[in-house]
C-alpha cells in the first residue's frame, strides 16, 4: 500500500464527512448553525455596518434573553464564527463581529432569513389549509388529529 501524505489523509477524511450519519462531526455543526438564535445573531452581525456591542445586538434581536445571547455568542466565538473584542475603557466596551468564516455563513443565513420573511404568508396559508383539512378529517372519522 503506498504511503499517503498528510494532505492526502486530511482530504480523504474531509471527503468522508457525511452529515446524515449521527456521529459525524458535521451533523453537530449543522445543529449549531440551525439554532434559532444563531440564525438571527449571525445575520444581525452580517448586516451591521461594523462591530456591534452586546447591548446593540440584544436590541436588534427581540426576545433573546441575556443568558441565550451570551451562550450563543460564546459558542460562535469558540467555533471561530464571531470575534469578541474587549476595549479597556470605563465602562469596558465589548464588540462582536463576524470572522471571514462567519461572513461566509452570514451570507447563507441572511438568505434563509430573507426567504422566511418573503414566504411567511404563503407558508401560513398552507398551514391553515392543512390544519383545516386535518380537523375536518378527524371530525369525519371521530378521532382527534
Amino acid at each position: 500500500m503506498p504511503t499517503r501524505t498528510a494532505a492526502a489523509r486530511r482530504e480523504e477524511a474531509r471527503s468522508a464527512y457525511d452529515a446524515f450519519l449521527k456521529d459525524c462531526p458535521t451533523s453537530q455543526l449543522l445543529a449549531r448553525i440551525s439554532d434559532k438564535w444563531v440564525s438571527l445573531i449571525v445575520p444581525a452581525l452580517q448586516q451591521a455596518p461594523g462591530p456591534l456591542r452586546y447591548s446593540d445586538l440584544g436590541r436588534r434581536i427581540p426576545g433573546v434573553s441575556q443568558k441565550m445571547l451570551t451562550q450563543t455568542l460564546r459558542s460562535l466565538e469558540r467555533d471561530g464564527i464571531v470575534t469578541r473584542t474587549v476595549t479597556p475603557t470605563v465602562p469596558v466596551r465589548v464588540d462582536y463581529a463576524l470572522t471571514p468564516l462567519g461572513s461566509s455563513l452570514g451570507c447563507l443565513l441572511s438568505s434563509v432569513k430573507l426567504w422566511a420573511e418573503n414566504h411567511f404568508d404563503e407558508v401560513s396559508a398552507h398551514r391553515a389549509t392543512y390544519d383545516a383539512s386535518e380537523t375536518e378529517s378527524a371530525a369525519e372519522s371521530g378521532s382527534a388529529p
